[in-house]
C-alpha cells in the first residue's frame, strides 16, 4: 500500500517484526491479526505525520513566482525590447540552459564561483549558463559563424545573495543584443548605445545616464599607477562595485583584503573619480602619466571616435565618460558601458528605489577564440538590458498609482438571456475563433445574463454578442458595447465582419 512510503525506518522495521512473528496461540486467523496491527500502526504514523509537516511551501531562495497580473507588465517590457532589437536587424536565437561546465570555467573570472554547477548527468559535468556573452561566443565557434546579428531572451542563473527589492535574483532573464564580426572601429559600439538609449526612452523610466570607458584605459590607468599585472583582474573587479560603495570603502578592500599598496590605491583614486564627456578624453590625452601608456591611448583613440557617432546619432549628452566604470567580467576587451537612471522614479508621489545599473555591454574581441581550437577570433560587442530591475520600477509605479491591468486579450463574451442556448453559443464562439477573434463564454448550460455581464466589466472585456429567441427567431445577433451600454442588431452573417470593423476603430 502506497501508505507504507511515509514511515520512518523505526517504525517499519516494527511493524515488519508484527507481520514476521508467528500467530498468538488464541488467534487462528493469523493473516487477519497481523493485518489489524499494521492498519493501526499506520493510522498512528500517518495521523503524526499529518499534524506536523516537515515542509513550507515556498519558492527556492532567490526566485519567484509571476501572477498574471505580472506577466502582462513582463511581456510588455520584452516586446518593446526585442521590437528594438528586431528594428536594428537583429536575428533570434536560443542556446541550451546548461553548458558543459569546462566551456565556462575561465570565463568570467572571480564571479564564476557564482555559477550552478549540476550533478553529473551521463559522464558530462554541467553548469547552468551564467549570462548569454558565453555561450554565444561558444555557438560563433562552434559553427564557424564569422559574420552575426543577434538578440536573445532567455534566464540564466547566479549563486549569490540575493536583494529581491533592488531586482536581484538567482535565477532572472536577460535579454542580449550582440553584433559578431570584423567591422570599422566603433561603429557597431555607437549602435549599442544608440539601442540602449531607445529602448530606455521607450520604457519612460524617467531621466538617465550610460557612463561609458575602455578596458584598455582601465588596466592603462593600472600600470601607470603601479598595480602589479597579476591584479590586474580582481583590482578591476574591487572598481567595480564603486557603484555600490564610496571610494573610502573600495580602497579598503583593495589595500587590507587584495594586498594593494595605499600609494598605488590612492593614485587610483584620482583617476576614478574623473567623469564628463568628450573633453575629458581630450584631457586624458595630456595626462603626464596615461599619456606614456600605449594601450590607454588606444582606447581613448576609440573613445573619441565613439563621440563623433554618438553625436550624429544625436545621443552625445546621454554619455558620460566615467573612469571607475571597470565592469568586472574578464572576457571585456575594449569599450565598457553601463546605463543608470537618475531620478528612479520620475514622479513626486513615487518613493525612491534603488536599483542599480538596467543595462549594460561592451567589447569582447578574444571570447570567440577561447572556443576555437585555432584561437581563430571573432570581434564581438554587445549590451544586456536589466529585465527584472526594469520590471521591479515599473510595478511599483503602477501601485502607487493605482493602475490596474487586463490579464486577457478577450475582445468579445457570446452570451444568452435564456435558457438552453448552449448549442448556439458554442456556434457563435466557433465562428469567432475560425476568424481569429479573441473570444470567451462562460462554462454554464444556463448562466444568468447579469453575471455574464459583470463578468465583462470585471476583466475588461469590451463587446458582448448576445444571442436569444427573438435573435434566433429573426436571423440576427445584438452586439453590446460593455462601456456604453448600447446595443444594436446586426444580421448574423454579418457578425464577424461588423467585429472586426468596431475592435480595428477601438
Amino acid at each position: 500500500m502506497p501508505q507504507l512510503g511515509l514511515l520512518a525506518g523505526r517504525a517499519w522495521a516494527a511493524l515488519l517484526s508484527q507481520l514476521l512473528r508467528p500467530p498468538c496461540a488464541s488467534c487462528t486467523r493469523a493473516v487477519g491479526c497481523h493485518s489489524q496491527v499494521a492498519e493501526a500502526m499506520l493510522t498512528s504514523q500517518l495521523k503524526a505525520h499529518q499534524e506536523k509537516p516537515n515542509f513550507i511551501i515556498k519558492t527556492p531562495k532567490g526566485t519567484r513566482d509571476l501572477s498574471p497580473q505580472q506577466m502582462v507588465v513582463r511581456e510588455k517590457i520584452l516586446d518593446l525590447v526585442v521590437s528594438c532589437f528586431k528594428r536594428h536587424g537583429a536575428k533570434g536565437m536560443d542556446t541550451p540552459a546548461f553548458e558543459l561546465k569546462e566551456m565556462l570555467t575561465e570565463k568570467y573570472g572571480e564571479v564564476s564561483g557564482l555559477m550552478y554547477d549540476l550533478k553529473d548527468q551521463g559522464g558530462e559535468l554541467l553548469s547552468l549558463r551564467y549570462d548569454l556573452t558565453v555561450p554565444f561566443a561558444r555557438y560563433l565557434a562552434m559553427n564557424k559563424v564569422k559574420k552575426m546579428k543577434r538578440y536573445h531572451v532567455g534566464k540564466v542563473w547566479r549563486r549569490e545573495s540575493p536583494t529581491i527589492v533592488q531586482g536581484r535574483y538567482r535565477e532572472f532573464c536577460q535579454c542580449d543584443f550582440d553584433i559578431a564580426g570584423q567591422f570599422d572601429p566603433m561603429i557597431p559600439d555607437a549602435e549599442c548605445l544608440k539601442i540602449m538609449c531607445e529602448i530606455l526612452n521607450g520604457l519612460q523610466l524617467g531621466d538617465f545616464l550610460i557612463k561609458v570607458n575602455d578596458r584598455r584605459i582601465v588596466d592603462g590607468m593600472f600600470a601607470v599607477c603601479g598595480v602589479p599585472e597579476s591584479k590586474f583582474r580582481t583590482i578591476c573587479s574591487s572598481i567595480d562595485k564603486l557603484d555600490k560603495m564610496a571610494w573610502k570603502d573600495v580602497r579598503h578592500e583593495m589595500v587590507s583584503k587584495k594586498g594593494l599598496a595605499p600609494d598605488v590605491a590612492d593614485r587610483i583614486g584620482d583617476y576614478v573619480q574623473c567623469h564628463g564627456g568628450v573633453s575629458l578624453v581630450e584631457q586624458m590625452f595630456q595626462d603626464p602619466r596615461l599619456s606614456q601608456n600605449k594601450q590607454a591611448l588606444e582606447g581613448l583613440g576609440d573613445l573619441k571616435l565613439l563621440f563623433e557617432y554618438l553625436t550624429l546619432f544625436g545621443i552625445a549628452e546621454k554619455i558620460s565618460f566615467d573612469l571607475s566604470l571597470a565592469r568586472g567580467l574578464d572576457y571585456y576587451t575594449g569599450v565598457i558601458y553601463e546605463a543608470v537612471l537618475l531620478h528612479t522614479p520620475t514622479q513626486a508621489e513615487e518613493e525612491p528605489l534603488s536599483v542599480g545599473s538596467v543595462a549594460a555591454g561592451g567589447r569582447y574581441d578574444g571570447l570567440v577564440g577561447m572556443f576555437d581550437p585555432k584561437g581563430h577570433k571573432v570581434p564581438c560587442v554587445g549590451l544586456s538590458i536589466g529585465v527584472e530591475r526594469i520590471f521591479n520600477i515599473v510595478e511599483q509605479r503602477m501601485k502607487t498609482f493605482g493602475e490596474k491591468v487586463r490579464t486577457t486579450e478577450t475582445q468579445v463574451l457570446v452570451a444568452t438571456p435564456h435558457k438552453n442556448f448552449l448549442q448556439e453559443r458554442l456556434k457563435l464562439i466557433a465562428e469567432l475563433w475560425d476568424a481569429g477573434i479573441k473570444a470567451e463564454m462562460l462554462y454554464k448550460n444556463n448562466p444568468k445574463l447579469l453575471t455574464q455581464l459583470h463578468y465583462c466589466e470585471s476583466t475588461g472585456i469590451p463587446l458582448v454578442v448576445i444571442v436569444g429567441e427573438q435573435e434566433l427567431k429573426e436571423g440576427v445577433v445584438k452586439i453590446r458595447s460593455v462601456a456604453s451600454r448600447e446595443e444594436v442588431a446586426i444580421k448574423r452573417e454579418n457578425l464577424v465582419a461588423e467585429i472586426q470593423k468596431r475592435l480595428s476603430e477601438s
